[in-house]
């Protein structure tokens, strides 16, 4: 049960990332139904800490808090710059125990110096990972995800893809309907993409410039055709200039974006309803429970069953309530 946190800090420590994993871990929510940790800051040596931009940051526990923690994050730091042993062994021990190790951002690096990225999957902020693959030759650095889970050790991009981390391991241990409830409070999505897989692809973006229109249009009927000629002709384009300008406006084609975006409302429909897999499938845009266990299985890593049990959020009088139309 994830219940006590150790967020280590270190000189150049980050204001925002270590800001939202205290506003994820620090905060009571039970009054809202939500949950409470023990969360503790720390540091190798108590005192003010140099934090980044410019400001300093009176840490008065020391890694001793790390010890008993279900989570021990590394936070953001300036690295590559050396990281204290002390901080490298407090990882390492914290993973053989069988807590989990989060990193946020360049706090990755301190997982690879604690060891923890030999012959794992792993990413980091885009503009470091170049040097994160040099530095740590025996890690898969994956640049283009937001987070990545593998055996025990959570990585995690840049500024608000810890939150996406954040709220990833609390609907892993807790539920659902806690991560929802602390997404709720902080005005974020609970969940961004990726269910049970052990990576969560970057988001598709919904927003484009001449194209945002349309987008909005194909988000609100996934249930519908939405061939290229089709769209094409709502844009009033030609089809290879529409082809054209789609990858340009949104970094994909027509068809992988309607798939990613079915698969949302898929999940959607699996998380907030009692609606069958065949009425999912319906309604996501699929056509059929075949064709959605395929596409569940091929990005996902699972099928629509199994994450229905895994993170399902309403019980059965909401369900009945919940509309599937």
């Amino acid at each position: 049960m994830l219940q006590r946190v150790a967020a280590i800090a270190v000189p150049g420590v980050s204001a925002f990332e270590l800001g939202l994993v205290c506003e994820v871990f620090g905060i009571d929510r039970t009054d809202t139904g939500g949950p409470a940790f023990e969360f503790t800051l720390c540091t190798p040596e108590p005192g003010p800490v140099a934090m980044e931009p410019g400001l300093r940051l009176d840490v008065r526990a020391d890694l001793s808090a790390a010890a008993d923690a279900d989570l021990v994050i590394a936070l953001p730091y300036k690295a590559p710059a050396p990281l204290p042993a002390a901080v490298a062994e407090a990882l390492r021990a914290a993973h053989e125990r069988g807590a989990w190790v989060m990193s946020v951002c360049s706090g990755t690096f301190a997982l690879g110096e604690a060891g923890l990225l030999d012959g794992r999957r792993c990413t980091t902020h885009w503009m470091y990972a170049d040097e994160l693959a040099r530095r740590y030759p025996t890690a898969e650095v994956d640049p283009a995800v937001l987070y990545v889970e593998d055996r025990g050790v959570i990585s995690s991009a840049g500024t608000a893809a810890g939150i996406d981390a954040c709220l990833h391991l609390v609907r892993r241990e807790l539920g659902a309907q806690h991560a929802a409830v602390i997404a709720r409070r902080m005005v974020v999505p609970p969940h961004r993409d990726g269910g049970q897989a052990q990576y969560v692809d970057t988001p598709l973006p919904c927003d484009a410039d001449t194209l945002a229109p349309l987008l909005a249009w194909m988000a609100e009927h996934l249930d519908a055709e939405l061939t290229v000629p089709e769209l094409a002709a709502r844009a009033l384009m030609s089809e290879r200039t529409f082809a054209r300008r789609f990858r340009a406006e949104t970094g994909t084609t027509p068809a992988a974006w309607v798939t990613r975006q079915r698969l949302v409302r898929a999940q959607e429909l699996l998380e907030r309803t009692n609606a069958g897999v065949d009425e999912v499938a319906r309604l996501s845009g699929f056509g059929s429970a075949a064709i959605l266990r395929h596409h569940f299985g091929r990005v996902l890593g699972t099928s629509p069953q199994a994450y229905r049990r895994q993170f399902a959020c309403v019980d059965d009088a909401a369900a009945d309530r919940a509309s599937v139309a």
